[in-house]
């Protein structure tokens, strides 16, 4: 009997090994979410992504520091290109594109067929296309449209699926398939799922909920 309650004991903690989540390794984590979640500047959304980038180098196993680090650079992405829409600004988002997709490439080779890599794969896209629209739908739109129904097969209910689709509804021109109406619908939805979704962990993606109420804060100005 004792043999047994040893050999289950060991069993368990192979188990728990396994899975690569050490005690330093979730508070780290956690530090830098928390970093993140106030990150409002191009300058802060590179001190958050290097920040996970080291973490995911020294763990080397933890998909979700790469993936929060690719993350990071595509909000930079997004930052870099505000107030600049109607030229192209490419120089200075695709570097940050760049970057975020070697990151989300190591993200998915430690954890394939995932909705919020999907998700990523999407936003890259749309960040890589925003920078020169008449030059590059062709080639980005497609890649965006297929990680987004990627997204959604992999996980439906995905709240950060709602959460894009509202924005690409929103500010698409209406010849384009904008519509903001829907728009601004889909965006109240994404609020109501953010509010009430329950992540995995502590560390597991849960954001999106400021970017949404932004947006509808922005509409009914």
């Amino acid at each position: 009997m004792k043999q047994f309650l040893l050999s289950t004991i060991c069993i368990v903690c192979l188990f728990s090994f396994s899975e690569g989540q050490s005690e330093k390794y979730v508070k780290a984590m956690e530090q830098r979410i928390a970093d993140m979640n106030k990150s409002s500047t191009p300058e802060s959304w590179l001190e958050t992504a290097n920040g996970f980038e080291r973490i995911a180098e020294a763990e080397k196993t933890q998909w979700l520091a790469y993936y929060y680090a690719a993350y990071s650079h595509i909000m930079r992405g997004y930052m870099l290109s505000n107030g600049k829409q109607g030229q192209d600004f490419s120089a200075l988002t695709d570097p940050e594109a760049d970057k975020a997709e070697a990151l989300l490439a190591k993200a998915e080779a430690l954890k394939k067929d995932n909705s919020e890599i999907m998700i990523l794969k999407k936003m890259i896209a749309t960040l890589r296309l925003s920078a020169d629209p008449m030059n590059r739908w062709q080639t980005q739109l497609p890649i965006a449209t297929e990680a987004m129904n990627a997204a959604k097969k992999l996980d439906p209910g995905n709240p950060r699926i709602t959460l894009l689709e509202g924005q690409d509804k929103f500010f698409t021109p209406e010849e384009y398939g904008g519509n903001k109406a829907e728009g601004k619908q889909l965006l109240e939805e994404a609020v109501k799922k953010l509010e009430a979704q329950k992540p995995a962990s502590s560390i597991d993606p849960a954001w999106g909920l400021s970017q949404a109420k932004y947006f509808l804060s922005q509409m009914n100005k």
